[in-house]
């Protein structure tokens, strides 16, 4: 299983290379309306949107994984504050940084500066929030 796991990871990470999703300035010239819109990171989503709608549909007409024994959905489906306060802080981060987890990952099996800094801060920002939740 964690062949799998690499692989579908390995894969991941090659899509995000290939389509330029590891350059900061990519994301950054996608949220930049007002100037220099880039609108390649629209197509990388929306490419990734329909790949899932089409293999989410036939999973769910599975009775089991391949790989492990159950489905682990999400169970909540309310809107709530947590969701989005952490949704607006992932976005603040993501526009400031230029990565999101998966670009920022990536990006350290090239060494750059810039995922090092945004991975350290990301892991930083998560053991805070372990932090403030326990409180």
């Amino acid at each position: 299983m964690m062949g799998a796991g690499f692989f579908c990871g390995a894969l991941f990470g090659l899509g995000l290379a290939v389509s330029g999703m590891l350059n900061p300035a990519k994301v950054s010239g996608f949220l930049d309306l007002a100037g220099a819109w880039d609108p390649s990171l629209a197509f990388v989503m929306g490419g990734g949107l329909a790949v899932n709608l089409v293999a989410f549909r036939m999973i769910q007409k599975r009775r089991r994984p391949v790989l492990t024994e159950n489905f682990d959905l999400p169970k909540a489906t309310k809107i709530d504050r947590r969701l989005i306060v952490g949704s607006a802080l992932f976005g603040v981060g993501w526009a400031l940084g230029g990565l999101c987890p998966g670009p920022a990952i990536a990006g350290l099996a090239y060494g750059s500066s810039e995922a090092v800094l945004f991975f350290v801060s990301m892991m930083a920002g998560l053991h805070m929030a372990r932090l403030v939740k326990r409180a």
